[in-house]
């Protein structure tokens, strides 16, 4: 296992250094955010975000994400141009010694909440989800957390237009032609390829989703048994899911060597699709995680890790869910969870 931290460059007020103090923190995860999103990353410019990597000591070995273009998942005629670009930046990230990469497929939204700040009785502000207050909004008036400034209302008008042809079946088929693009790149660099979950884990908007639970993970590794097509196994996301089993979850695909990147985060469950981030501790929330790093310890899995969305906390005023002092916590919290385990493991 390798811990890993977000970074988001050098505007983010959580710096280098600060990150390499954090015990066992062996690189951070990161990427170039100004190209636009279908381009060719400049080599000089993934040369220059690793050299300031190596020189505060972390690596540099998973990128989150190169973003996939609106295009290739509607199908359009353009998607051929896009996805030949998406596969030169993967053999530039292989070049500099990416080793994986985390994207995702969901149209339109890559993550959805109703509150970026919710207080906490202790005082923290944490990520939330109300799926009431989500379904009341009308589509066409959009006012979301943390996307406000992400489209003009006549291009997120013009977007969800656009996806009222395309069903999950369709949705799902471009995602197999996208990759079958880019895998040959990939064997040729050796980067895996780590499809991150839909977050929130069901439809929005009348938007298919198409990778929320297992059997929708099963059916991508069927339709594509390439070793490098792996999955970020995002506890947060699929656990958002009441009926995933993530303990089964991770065992079953750590064993089958297809989680190269985890995501470790906690909710705490508050309705049937209400949900509230919080501390990455398994009591304080609903989801098990000393139980799912043991089955990844199980599963022989030996990948990436990263604490993620943390709280708010100490007066921190940082980018919702990735302040420093929170996240700090996780990773060593679950440092210590898989030195336990491992250890435990080799005993017994």
């Amino acid at each position: 296992m390798k811990m890993t931290f977000r970074w988001y460059g050098e505007s983010d007020p959580v710096t280098l250094s600060h990150i390499r103090q954090i015990p066992n923190m062996s690189g951070v995860v990161t990427a170039v955010y100004d190209v636009p999103v279908g381009q060719v990353w400049p080599r000089e410019r993934i040369a220059a975000l690793r050299a300031l990597c190596q020189n505060a000591g972390l690596a540099m070995e998973v990128i989150e994400s190169v973003p996939v273009h609106e295009d290739i998942k509607l199908g359009r005629p353009t998607r051929d141009l896009y996805i030949q670009n998406y596969a030169e930046n993967i053999r530039r990230l292989g070049e500099a010694g990416v080793r994986c990469v985390c994207y995702n497929f969901m149209p339109v939204f890559d993550w959805l909440r109703t509150d970026l700040h919710e207080k906490t009785e202790d005082g923290a502000n944490v990520l939330a989800y109300e799926h009431q207050t989500l379904a009341s909004l009308d589509p066409a008036h959009l006012s979301l957390p943390g996307w406000d400034e992400s489209y003009t209302p006549d291009q997120l008008s013009g977007l969800l237009a656009a996806y009222r042809g395309i069903g999950h079946r369709e949705l799902f088929d471009n995602l197999v032609y996208f990759l079958r693009g880019v895998l040959p790149a990939c064997n040729e660099v050796g980067i895996d390829m780590a499809i991150h979950p839909d977050d929130p884990p069901w439809d929005m908007f009348g938007l298919p989703r198409i990778l929320s639970s297992e059997e929708d993970i099963d059916r991508l590794f069927a339709a594509l048994p390439d070793p490098h097509n792996g999955l970020t196994f995002c506890t947060g996301s699929l656990g958002a899911g009441r009926d995933n089993h993530l303990l089964r979850m991770a065992e079953k695909y750590a064993r089958a060597g297809r989680i190269p990147f985890a995501h470790i985060r906690q909710i705490r469950y508050r309705g049937e699709r209400d949900f509230a981030e919080c501390g990455h501790l398994t009591a304080a929330g609903s989801l098990d995680i000393f139980g799912i790093v043991r089955a990844l310890v199980r599963g022989g899995f030996d990948g990436y890790v990263r604490p993620d969305h943390g709280r708010n906390i100490w007066g921190e005023d940082g980018k919702p869910g990735y302040g420093l002092y929170d996240r700090a916590l996780g990773a060593t919290y679950l440092n210590g969870l898989f030195e336990a385990v491992q250890y435990y493991e080799r005993e017994n």
